[in-house]
């Protein structure tokens, strides 16, 4: 019975440690322009990079506020393994930007996050009107998705022959110490 009780317990502690990769949430490694970065001519657009993959839902969201309040992220949200891209209207006024972003997460939870970056020499642009920040995709013109849905297979795979294992080990033992026994 205490050797029954000792493989559950291994058990269950083989099955939390192979499940807590996968129950990590997506962490924003770098960003381009960087967080924090002064940049002479606005970029044509924004590039986020997570450590993990990034679901390709039509849920993930970036918006640029600039300096007097106005949206210059314009069009579909773009997203490859990583990597999220936002295209951007041609910056306007010089000052801080603010990139915010909502993003679904490897695991399936929302990933949020706020960044910076100031603009040094004012561009010709103007801020997108209120419905056109709004609106979802922006454009007709369809954005590069990840076709990864959840944890990869191969996690699942190595975790049922690591369990498979355990249980068969635990049962040949168990059967042998019943048999020296009688």
């Amino acid at each position: 019975m205490r050797k029954a009780l000792v493989a559950l317990a291994l058990t269950g502690v083989a099955v939390l440690g192979t499940a807590t990769p996968a129950l990590a949430h997506n962490v924003l490694i770098s960003s381009d322009p960087a967080n924090g970065s002064s940049v002479a001519a606005g970029p044509a657009k924004i590039s986020l990079t997570f450590d993990q993959y990034v679901q390709g839902a039509d849920v993930n969201q970036i918006a640029v506020t600039g300096p007097g309040g106005g949206q210059w992220a314009e069009g579909p949200i773009g997203v490859v393994n990583n990597v999220v891209t936002a295209p951007l209207r041609p910056l306007g006024p010089a000052g801080k930007y603010t990139v915010g972003y909502r993003v679904l997460s490897a695991d399936g939870h929302p990933v949020t996050g706020e960044l910076t970056f100031t603009l040094t020499t004012a561009g010709t642009g103007t801020p997108a009107t209120v419905d056109a920040a709004r609106s979802p995709g922006g454009s007709s013109s369809a954005a590069p998705q990840s076709s990864s849905t959840g944890v990869p297979i191969w996690v699942w795979i190595a975790g049922a022959v690591v369990l498979l294992a355990i249980g068969l080990t635990v049962a040949l033992r168990s059967g042998r110490s019943v048999e020296e026994k009688n």
